[in-house]
């Protein structure tokens, strides 16, 4: 039986407050997760959504199909451009933090990425948006450290 997991982030400016939701099925079985940054992107909270489902995943090699609205995420996998940054050490590239953090949990599993289109009605979909939008507004945001310790010291080359 596959793992299905949907998830999405959500950022209230570019970069503003940010938050991600996922939404994990396996049979009968339901959990959601979000958390809410106070400074963020909305690419890095794609990304860490599909971060913090894979980390709540307890076994190696499941089938696992993940659905994202975010094109960015899907193509960088399905089309190979996360492979060759990590090849050239993510010279240049944003949210390399969170890449080398996802290559590991990713290899773990055997993952299919499926692009849906955001804000089309489909429930699952719309409610890791729910989730996301809802942690980029709660109190006690955390702190995304990699991406305000970036901007702080932005790279000089």
């Amino acid at each position: 039986m596959k793992i299905v997991i949907y998830t999405d982030g959500a950022s209230q400016g570019n970069p503003g407050p940010g938050g991600y939701g996922a939404v994990l099925k396996f049979g009968p079985h339901r959990k959601e997760l979000s958390a809410g940054y106070r400074l963020t992107t909305n690419n890095r909270m794609e990304l860490l959504a599909v971060i913090k489902a894979l980390e709540a995943l307890k076994k190696e090699q499941l089938e696992v199909d993940i659905f994202t609205d975010s094109q960015y995420v899907q193509r960088a996998i399905t089309e190979g451009w996360v492979f060759n940054w990590e090849r050239k050490n993510f010279k240049g590239k944003k949210n390399a933090d969170l890449w080398r953090q996802f290559l590991p949990l990713y290899r773990k599993q055997k993952v299919n990425f499926h692009w849906v289109k955001g804000h089309a009605g489909i429930p699952e979909n719309e409610r890791c948006d729910e989730l996301a939008t809802t942690a980029a507004q709660g109190p006690n945001l955390l702190i995304d450290e990699a991406y305000e310790a970036e901007r702080q010291n932005p790279p000089l080359f």
